[in-house]
C-alpha cells in the first residue's frame, strides 16, 4: 500500500492528473539533469597476473593534467586498486576500490564471494590479459589512460568497454561502456514499471527503493536490481554465434541512476565501489543460471502458493472474509489462499488483532475451517513498530534495544500505525527479536505464510537534513524528479548495527527484513516458508516471492504487468505476480475478466484492490466467473507443469514465465515480444490486452503450435509467423510448442484435491516427430526441495515417432525417494501432430511390451493434400508414475 494519508476515494481521482504531472516535471528536469562529472581518468600501473592468467591485480592513479582534475561532486581518490578474476569460466569479476582504506561494500552475508587475498594469490608481474581456453571471456587491461574491455572470446565481440574518463570521488562514482547500438538488446535494470520490456534508449534507471505507484512508468520503485542481459542479434564480421547473451552485475547497494544511451550505458553511483560480474552465457538460460549461481538460487515455494489466492485492502471483519470463501465455493471457482492486508490489526499494530472486527474467538475458527477444507491463510506485516508503551511488541523490542538510530537515538518515523521505530535487520539480534514475535503470533493465528510490505522502508514523513549524507553532491533521479533521497524514507544519516549508515545499507532493507521472515517461519513451522515482500534486492529470490505493487485498474497496467513479470524472472525471482484487476482505482467487467485470463498464468496469482474502490472478487461478475473458471481451470491442471518449473528455477535459476527469446534466441523478431509470453520453454499464453477486442495478435517462432484447449494444430511455421488468432470473451489463447511433453492433473478448488488426481501427457510432436518433457514430485512443503533429507521424484519423458503409424513414450526415473509417486498414475496419453495420410482403421497399444486394452480415439487436423496432422487420445490407460514405463503405440490403416 502506498504511504498517504490521503483519503482512497481522492487518490483515486487524482490518478491521471499525479501521473501526467510527474512526466511533465519529469520532462522539464530532463534537459538540466546533472551530466556526467567531468573526469581526467586514471592510469594503471603495477600490474600482476598470476601464471594460469584467472587474476590480476593492478594501482592507478589519476591522470595528471594541467590545472588539477575536476572537483565537480568532491575530489578525486588519488589510488585505486584493480582487481580481475576468473572466478569460473563462466562468471568474470572486476572489483575497483579505494587502494587506501576501506569503503562500503554489499556485505558477505548478503551474497558472499572472493576476499582482496584470492586476487592477489600467485601473482608476478607482467601480462595485462586474462583468457584461458576453457571460458569464452577475455579481459583486458588498457594501461594509459586505463579501461578495461571484456569481449567474447569465441567471436570476439566486444561485451563491455569503458571509456577512459574513470571517475571516482568519495560520493561519485562514475562509468560508460560502449554498446553496438544496433545489435544489442538490453533488458533488466528494475525496479520500474516500464511500458516495453526491452530496455529503450535514452532512459535513466533510477536504483534508490522508494515507495511510488507502481501505475507510474519510468520510476524508481521498491527494488534495486543492476543487473541487466544484453542479447546481441548477430556477432561482428558475421559468422555464427546470432542471439549470444550475455549478463552484467554491478553489486552496489548505493543509490545510482543508470543511463542507457543505446551506444552506451554509463552508471552514476554515490558511493561504494565499482564491483562488477559479467556472465557469459551465451544463452539466455545459461546467462540466469551463472548469475544465480552468485546471488543464490531462488527459494522453492510452497506447492499450494501456486494456487489462486484473494486479498483486499478493506476487508471489514471476519464475516467479510467468511462471505468471500463462500462466493468462491459456490461459484465453483479455485481458492487457495485468503488473505488479510492492515484491516486485521490493532490499530495497524503488527502481531495484534482488531478485538472487535477481527477478534482472535472468530479468526481463529475461520482459519482452522480453511485449514480443514486444505486452504491457507496469509497476514501481512509492515516493519514500523508503533512507539506504545501498552504495546508488547514494543516494549520487547526496547528492552533488547532492536532499533535503528539517529541523531543518538532509536529514528522517530510515521506510518499507519501513526510513530514508530524501525526494526535493524542489520544487527543479528533482530533476526531473533523477529522470529520470537512471529512465532508468538502464530500460537494464536497460525498462518501459513507472511506478507512483508512497505518496507522500502516507507515513512509519511519527510527526515530533516541532518549532514551531507542526507544531501549528496550528486542527485540522483529519485522519483523522477530528484527528490532527496531521504524522502519518505528513512533518513540517510541513519545509523544500523556496527555503524553502517542508512545511505549505503538503504536498498538492502527489504531484503534483510525478507531473510529474517524466512527463517522465523521455517524455524516455527519446520515447513518451506512463503514469504511475499515488496522491497527487494539483488539475491532476495532466495527468501521471498514479490508482486508488482501498487498498480491501477487500467489496460495499461494490465500490460506493464508482463514486462515486470519477465524482468523479475531475470533477476532470480521467479515467484512474481501482479494485482489482477488492478489495486487502485474502479476495475471494470471487461477488464477484470481479461485480467484474470492472463493473472491466471502468472508464477504468483492473486486478486488483490484497495480500499474505498470497487469489490472485484472473481465471482461478482458472473462473465469474470467464467473466465475464471476457464482459465484457472487451465492453470489448476497445469499445476504439475508448473511445479517442474518451481523445481528448474530452484536449481538452475531459469524463469517459470520466459521471454520469447529464451527459448528461441536466433529469431530477432522475438527480442521485441512482451505482449504474449513462455511458461517454461512448452507453454504460450497470448493474452487480450485491450478493451473491446475479440482477436489478439500473436507470434509464433518456428515450430508447430497446438492449442492446450482442444490440441488442434494452431499453426505450424518454419521461420516465424505473425497470427490473429480469435479470442473470444471468455477465453485466453494458450498454446504448446511441438517437441514438448506437458504433465497434467485433473482439475480440483484446491491445489491439495487436484494433485490427488489421474496424470494426463501431453505429447506434442516436433517437425521431426520427438517430444520431451520433465516431471518433478514431492510433498510441497518439506524444507529443501532437493537434498539428502527430502524425498523427491524426477522424471524425464521422450516421445519419438519410430516409423510410419509407431509412436513410442518413455518415462525414465532419475531420482526415486517420493513414495506417493508409486500410488499416483498416468491415465491418459495425448499425442499431437501425428503424420497420418488417413484416419487409422485401428489401434494396438503396448505397455512395457504388453499389449493393453485401452480408449483410444483419433482426430485429423491439417491439410489433407500433405497428408493430415492427427491427435491421438489413449486413454484407459494405468502406467504408475513413479516407475519407468515405455508405452507404444501402432496404428493400422
Amino acid at each position: 500500500m502506498m504511504a498517504t494519508r490521503a483519503p482512497p476515494l481522492l487518490l483515486c481521482l487524482c490518478l491521471c492528473f499525479a501521473s501526467c504531472l510527474i512526466r511533465s516535471k519529469s520532462d522539464e528536469l530532463q534537459g538540466r539533469r546533472q551530466l556526467a562529472a567531468a573526469g581526467n581518468g586514471y592510469r594503471a600501473t603495477a600490474v600482476m597476473v598470476d601464471q594460469e592468467r584467472r587474476r590480476l591485480a593492478a594501482e592507478l592513479v589519476p591522470v595528471t593534467v594541467a590545472g588539477g582534475g575536476s572537483t565537480v561532486h568532491g575530489d578525486d581518490v588519488q589510488r585505486l586498486d584493480v582487481y580481475a578474476s576468473l572466478e569460473t569460466d563462466s562468471r568474470l569479476h572486476v572489483r575497483i576500490t579505494d587502494a587506501d582504506g576501506p569503503r562500503w561494500e554489499v556485505p558477505q552475508d548478503v551474497i558472499p564471494r572472493p576476499t582482496r587475498e584470492f586476487f592477489l594469490e600467485g601473482q608476478r608481474p607482467g601480462g595485462r590479459v586474462l583468457s584461458t581456453a576453457s571460458s569464452d571471456l577475455t579481459f583486458t587491461i588498457h594501461t594509459s589512460p586505463f579501461r578495461f574491455t571484456v569481449s567474447r572470446r569465441s567471436t570476439r565481440d566486444v561485451l563491455f568497454d569503458t571509456s577512459s574518463s574513470l571517475v571516482f570521488k568519495d560520493k561519485y562514482l562514475e562509468v560508460t561502456s560502449s554498446l553496438p547500438a544496433d545489435r544489442a538488446s538490453l533488458y533488466g535494470l528494475g525496479e520500474h514499471t516500464k511500458r516495453t520490456f526491452r530496455l529503450q534508449p535514452n532512459d535513466t534507471f533510477t536504483l534508490w527503493n522508494y515507495d511510488n505507484y507502481a501505475w507510474n512508468v519510468d520510476l524508481n520503485l521498491y527494488g534495486s536490481h543492476p543487473f541487466y542481459m544484453d542479447l546481441r542479434s548477430a556477432p561482428p564480421r558475421g559468422g555464427a554465434g546470432a542471439g549470444a547473451a550475455h549478463g552484467v552485475l554491478l553489486l552496489n547497494s548505493n543509490g545510482m541512476d543508470v543511463i542507457y544511451g543505446g551506444s552506451y550505458v554509463t552508471y552514476k553511483v554515490i558511493g561504494g565501489v565499482l564491483d562488477f560480474y559479467f556472465f557469459a552465457g551465451p544463452s539466455p538460460l545459461a546467462v540466469v543460471d551463472q548469475y544465480t549461481q552468485l546471488i543464490g538460487r531462488p527459494a522453492p515455494m510452497p506447492y499450494w502458493s501456486f494456487g489462486f489466492h484473494q486479498c483486499r485492502y478493506g476487508y471489514k471483519n471476519v464475516a467479510d472474509l467468511e462471505g468471500v470463501v463462500v462466493g468462491y465455493a459456490k461459484a465453483r471457482i479455485p481458492l487457495e489462499v485468503m488473505w488479510t492486508d492492515i484491516d486485521y490489526m490493532d490499530g495497524y499494530k503488527d502481531f495484534t488483532l482488531d478485538p472487535v472486527n477481527f477478534p482472535a474467538d472468530r479468526l481463529r475458527p475461520f482459519v482452522d475451517h480453511l485449514h480443514r477444507n486444505d486452504q491457507k491463510y496469509v497476514m501481512i506485516l509492515d516493519p514500523g513498530i508503533n512507539v506504545n508503551g501498552t504495546y508488547g511488541t514494543f516494549i520487547r523490542a526496547m528492552q533488547q534495544d532492536v532499533f535503528v538510530k539517529w541523531n543518538g537515538s532509536n529514528y522517530l518515523g510515521v506510518v499507519w500505525p501513526g510513530k514508530v521505530y524501525f526494526p535493524d535487520f542489520l544487527d543479528p539480534r533482530v533476526a531473533e527479536f523477529w522470529a520470537r514475535e512471529i512465532a508468538a503470533f502464530r500460537r494464536t493465528i497460525p498462518v501459513d505464510g507472511l506478507w512483508i510490505d512497505m518496507n522500502e522502508i516507507s515513512n509519511f514523513v519527510d527526515p530533516p537534513l541532518l549532514n551531507a549524507l542526507d544531501d549528496p553532491p550528486y542527485r540522483i533521479n529519485n522519483s523522477g524528479v530528484q527528490r532527496p533521497i531521504s524522502n519518505k524514507t528513512m533518513p540517510a544519516s541513519a545509523v544500523h548495527y556496527g555503524g553502517v549508515v542508512e545511505y549505503n545499507a538503504h536498498n538492502l532493507y527489504g531484503f534483510l527484513e525478507a531473510r529474517a521472515t524466512h527463517a522465523a517461519l521455517l524455524r516455527d513451522t519446520g515447513r518451506r516458508p512463503f514469504v511475499l515482500s515488496r522491497s527487494t534486492f539483488v539475491g532476495s529470490g532466495r527468501y521471498t516471492a514479490h508482486w508488482s505493487g501498487d498498480n491501477a485498474a487500467t489496460w495499461d497496467d494490465l500490460h506493464y504487468s508482463i514486462n515486470t513479470m519477465l524482468s523479475f524472472g531475470l533477476f532470480g525471482i521467479p515467484m512474481i505476480g501482479a494485482d489482477i484487476c488492478g489495486f487502485l482505482g474502479d476495475t471494470t467487467e471487461e477488464l477484470c475478466s481479461r485480467w484474470i485470463q492472463l493473472g491466471a498464468f502468472y508464477p504468483f496469482s492473486r486478486d488483490h484492490s484497495a480500499v474505498g474502490t470497487v469489490r472485484r472478487e472473481l465471482y461478482l461478475w458472473e462473465s469474470v466467473a467464467r473466465s475464471a473458471r476457464k482459465a484457472l481451470g487451465l492453470r489448476y491442471r497445469l499445476l504439475p507443469y508448473m511445479y517442474t518449473l518451481m523445481y528448474e528455477a530452484h536449481t538452475t535459476g531459469a524463469p517459470i514465465a520466459r521471454p520469447l527469446f529464451f527459448s528461441y534466441p536466433h529469431d530477432v523478431e522475438t527480442y521485441g515480444v512482451d505482449r504474449q509470453f513462455l511458461l517454461g520453454r512448452g507453454v504460450l499464453v497470448s493474452p487480450v490486452l485491450e478493451p473491446g477486442a475479440t482477436t489478439v495478435d500473436a507470434y509464433f517462432p518456428d515450430g508447430r503450435w497446438f492449442s492446450l484447449y482442444d490440441f488442434s494444430l494452431a499453426v505450424a511455421t518454419k521461420t516465424g509467423k505473425r497470427v490473429t488468432l480469435p479470442a473470444p470473451a471468455d477465453t485466453v489463447n494458450v498454446h504448446v510448442a511441438g517437441g514438448s511433453i506437458i504433465p497434467l492433473q485433473q482439475y480440483a478448488l484446491t491445489t491439495l484435491r487436484a494433485r490427488q488426481t489421474e496424470f494426463h501427457l501431453l505429447v506434442a510432436l516436433s517437425d521431426d516427430g520427438t517430444a520431451s518433457g520433465d516431471l518433478f514430485l514431492d510433498d510441497g512443503e518439506s524444507p529443501e526441495m532437493v537434498g539428502a533429507r527430502s524425498k523427491w521424484n524426477l522424471i524425464k519423458f521422450s516421445g519419438a515417432t519410430e516409423s510410419r503409424g509407431v509412436v513410442r513414450v518413455r518415462s525414465h526415473v532419475v531420482h526415486n525417494s517420493y513414495a506417493p509417486s508409486r500410488t499416483l498414475h498416468v491415465g491418459k496419453v495425448v499425442l499431437m501432430g501425428l503424420q497420418s495420410p488417413a484416419p487409422p482403421k485401428g489401434f494396438a497399444v503396448y505397455a512395457n511390451g504388453v499389449k493393453v486394452n485401452s480408449s483410444t480415439t483419433f482426430a485429423a487436423a491439417g491439410n489433407p493434400k500433405n497428408g493430415a496432422l492427427g491427435v491421438a487420445h489413449v486413454g484407459g490407460l494405468s502406467l504408475v508414475v513413479g516407475q519407468e514405463f515405455d508405452l507404444k503405440v501402432v496404428m493400422t490403416y
